[in-house]
């Protein structure tokens, strides 16, 4: 019996081992309707990148968009934006914009690991965003409610902080093209286009993490559809940690459950990355109804991007 154990437990090692070296993400080709749509945006009038601290001492960059004006006979209010996978601030200036000019206080966010915060592509540890954002709250304080909104990957981690103990941050939270996993009902039908996945690596991490171990935690899990330009300016690999903390990873259901303040989303109707009509039906049957905003002819990067789409989000984030 002991010798059975002894084999059956050197073989899984070494099925672990494999998993780990060689069960990485493959290169994969670039995605025309991700990296394109940037190459015509005017980012003349971006603001200068400010920087806070956080708990670990690392210094993250936002971007402050002061708005000008009121919004309607409501009081101000700060909407906090968080990009998409493999992006940065700079790619919700054109959103940022617009709700600024709209009477809105925006802080367009380089989430760690992203942008000119951190080493791109990997993070500390699970639950590190969490712990970054309240810290951000915390150094940039305003006076009036605030309001998370996030985009595709970004909108998965903005309903994570919803169903988090840490809800009480914002009492509003927008979920643009919203992400909820490769098991979620909105998923892309077939292998993703955007990301080459790891699946025998993450399938390896997620075990080991379950027993405790996380020291192989930032090994490369997801490869994005990136052109040059993007391999070189954007995050083109998430690690595990990071695929793991920036969106809802394997509990979409449970984190829609648990979400507390408002709740809206919004998408594309000729979505190419997610399956937007599903999106109502998904989250009525994940426990909570609400209602869903699909904007015609728009794609999923359209949503941060074209007038029709940016239009429907002021409006969003002002009813």
């Amino acid at each position: 019996m002991l010798k059975f154990f002894t084999i059956t437990f050197s073989v899984f090692v070494g099925l672990l081992g494999i998993a780990l070296t060689w069960g990485g993400p493959r290169p994969i080709e670039a995605m025309p309707s991700i990296n394109q749509p940037f190459v015509g945006v005017d980012n003349s009038t971006q603001p200068q990148a400010s920087h806070f601290t956080a708990r670990d001492g690392t210094a993250l960059a936002w971007m402050s968009y002061p708005g000008h004006g009121a919004v309607g006979d409501k009081p101000q209010r700060r909407i906090v934006l968080v990009h998409g996978s493999s992006a940065g601030a700079k790619s919700m200036h054109t959103l940022a914009r617009a709700l600024a000019d709209a009477g809105f206080q925006v802080a367009a966010l380089d989430i760690r690991g992203h942008g000119d915060s951190g080493p791109r592509g990997t993070i500390g540890y699970i639950g590190q965003l969490e712990d970054d954002l309240q810290d951000f709250m915390r150094a940039a304080p305003f006076e009036g409610p605030s309001t998370l909104l996030g985009f595709s990957s970004g909108a998965g981690f903005v309903l994570r902080m919803a169903g988090s103990d840490r809800h009480a941050l914002f009492d509003r939270y927008v979920l643009l093209s919203p992400f909820l996993g490769h098991d979620a009902p909105t998923a892309q039908a077939g292998p993703s286009s955007w990301a080459s996945v790891g699946t025998a690596r993450i399938v390896a991490l997620t075990a080991l993490n379950a027993l405790g171990i996380t020291h192989w935690n930032d090994l490369p899990v997801l490869r994005f559809a990136l052109d040059d330009y993007g391999r070189q300016h954007l995050t083109p690999f998430y690690s595990y940690a990071m695929m793991a903390n920036f969106g809802v990873y394997r509990d979409y259901s449970g984190a829609v459950r648990r979400s507390k303040g408002g709740l809206r989303v919004l998408a594309g109707r000729d979505d190419e990355l997610i399956q937007a009509s599903l999106l109502s039906g998904t989250f009525a049957n994940a426990g909570r109804p609400l209602p869903v905003t699909l904007v015609d002819g728009v794609t999923h990067i359209g949503m941060i991007l074209d007038t029709p789409a940016v239009a429907a989000v002021v409006q969003a984030c002002r009813d």
